[in-house]
């Protein structure tokens, strides 16, 4: 039996976020997203998701948004977890896209994809909605890492006059995004950085900046430290809310936590509410 990972408290972060061109209609939307569970049996206790539930649905939201990696590595692990997702309640449902630990490991994305649509929540791949009306659609992403990540088809059919929403579940994603207007970007994968150690930032980028400084062959002395390579490019976006040439990113924390846990992180449920500028 593993023990336990050390995690934190959840903490429900609330932000108001401006939409220029926003419908006075949509005014006051409010959205809760959710990301990074990893319910695997080890990175996610039953205790925490069964809060987050509850808390969600006691914010009566709009617009549920999942953001990806609800496996570690084993698909099959998402036939417990979504039975539990389907106690989302929200006025318009749930939607979601797929992470990296979703399309990368054991052929799980059509595991995943169908055990999500099976229980109500839509998954997009690529793919444009309106749950919120044609004024404000609604743009799901592959994965970055995916080989099927190809924003560009679907960006080019929304009007630059109109605002947009795009469920992406890496924030690298942003840069190549800059491209079109996207007023609000929903991104998770980073987990904060699960350790972020105050007045230096999340302990994976520090991971990731000794690894380009020290001889490749040094690496096995250092825990977790061939495993950072690579998560993320741009760690200024490890968590919260940034605006990129006019661009909006909110990066969620996420639920899940891996080994050896969570300090100065805590994992997170975020409610957004939307309004007009």
């Amino acid at each position: 039996m593993l023990s336990p990972i050390l995690t934190e408290p959840l903490k429900v972060e609330r932000l108001t976020i401006p939409i220029k061109g926003l419908s006075s209609s949509l005014n006051g939307t409010k959205i809760v997203q959710l990301s990074d569970l990893h319910d695997d049996g080890l990175c996610l206790s039953s205790q925490l998701l069964t809060q987050a539930i509850t808390i969600s649905n006691q914010e009566q939201p709009d617009l549920v948004v999942l953001t990806g990696d609800y496996i570690t590595h084993e698909p099959d692990t998402i036939y417990n977890l979504a039975p539990k997702l389907k106690l989302l309640q929200s006025r318009l449902g749930s939607y979601a896209v797929l992470g990296n630990h979703d399309v990368l490991y054991n052929d799980a994305k059509p595991i995943i994809s169908e055990a999500l649509t099976h229980v109500g929540i839509k998954v997009l791949w690529n793919e444009i909605i309106s749950p919120l009306g044609d004024d404000l659609p609604l743009v799901g992403l592959a994965d970055f890492w995916s080989r099927e990540f190809n924003p560009e088809p679907v960006m080019t059919q929304l009007s630059a006059k109109k605002p947009c929403l795009v469920l992406s579940h890496n924030p690298d994603t942003a840069t190549i995004l800059q491209k079109w207007r996207v007023d609000l970007q929903l991104s998770g994968h980073t987990h904060g950085g699960q350790i972020v150690i105050p007045g230096f930032g999340p302990g994976l980028m520090l991971l990731q900046e000794l690894r380009e400084r020290i001889p490749f062959q040094l690496g096995h002395c250092i825990p977790y430290f061939n495993h950072c390579s690579g998560i993320l490019k741009n760690w200024q976006w490890h968590q919260g809310w940034h605006n990129i040439r006019g661009n909006q990113l909110y990066v969620n924390r996420g639920l899940g936590t891996y080994f050896p846990g969570r300090f100065f992180c805590p994992p997170e449920l975020t409610v957004i509410t939307l309004a007009t500028v």
